[in-house]
């Protein structure tokens, strides 16, 4: 991004960057607390990352609020209104990842004394890694400019798609097996539902970085693992 001769205005969008990093940062550690209480069954880290949700939603707004001041007193054009109008877009994103994050902690609390089956809980830690793995990258890719890493983000979602896929068939299993694993079954499998979104709102991310850098939308369809009916109905559950 080139150098601005009003420093000042430099600094606002630097300010804003900061913002998003704080923003992302705290995602990326609720969503990683969050799973690290479902698989310990800890309902008190569990309550912990219901809480800290808030602080996400205050940076949201304080995004917001020094965007519309930005797009009112600066009048950007070009470059600096995709910067403006991408950081309000990944503030968004970041928001419903901190959402997503929360939910995993209210399925982690309400199944703390119930012990997980393991190749499932397994399945899970494999979805949650790729999943933070992800928003890293996305995170590093919007902090370089870095096109290219926003690309390979937004490729590599399928990855994610294709685990839950894999997961939510060894779930059903897991139930028709006996009914008294309903309960359970059905709080893991929102749980992963939830990973899996966490996963679309990244590649949301990877395309707003990528349209801020080049300035145009990525070609391709949007890649996407193998969907079964019934996991596509488990989304609206």
């Amino acid at each position: 991004m080139p150098e601005h001769t009003v420093k000042s205005y430099e600094e606002e969008l630097s300010l804003l960057d900061t913002k998003i990093s704080r923003m992302g940062g705290l995602a990326e550690h609720n969503l990683a607390q969050a799973f690290d209480a479902l698989q310990r069954r800890d309902a008190r880290q569990a309550e912990l990352v219901i809480v800290a949700d808030h602080a996400i939603d205050v940076l949201e707004r304080d995004v917001e609020e020094q965007v519309i001041e930005i797009i009112a007193r600066r009048q950007p054009m070009a470059n600096d209104l995709r910067h403006v109008i991408g950081a309000l877009r990944i503030t968004s994103d970041l928001e419903r990842i901190g959402d997503l994050a929360k939910n995993i902690g209210k399925r982690a609390a309400a199944i703390a004394e119930v012990s997980h089956p393991k190749p499932v809980i397994s399945g899970l830690s494999q979805m949650a890694e790729l999943a933070l793995k992800q928003l890293k990258m996305v995170l590093d890719a919007y902090a370089e400019r870095d096109a290219e890493l926003a690309l390979k983000v937004w490729r590599d979602d399928q990855k994610i798609d294709a685990t839950y896929n894999s997961l939510f068939r060894e779930l059903l299993t897991y139930m028709m097996e006996d009914p008294r694993n309903i309960g359970l079954s059905t709080h893991l499998l929102f749980g992963a539902k939830n990973l899996e979104r966490v996963g679309d709102h990244t590649t949301n991310i990877a395309e707003t970085v990528f349209y801020l850098v080049r300035g145009e939308a990525i070609s391709d369809d949007r890649p996407k693992g193998e969907d079964t009916t019934m996991a596509r109905l488990a989304e609206h559950g």
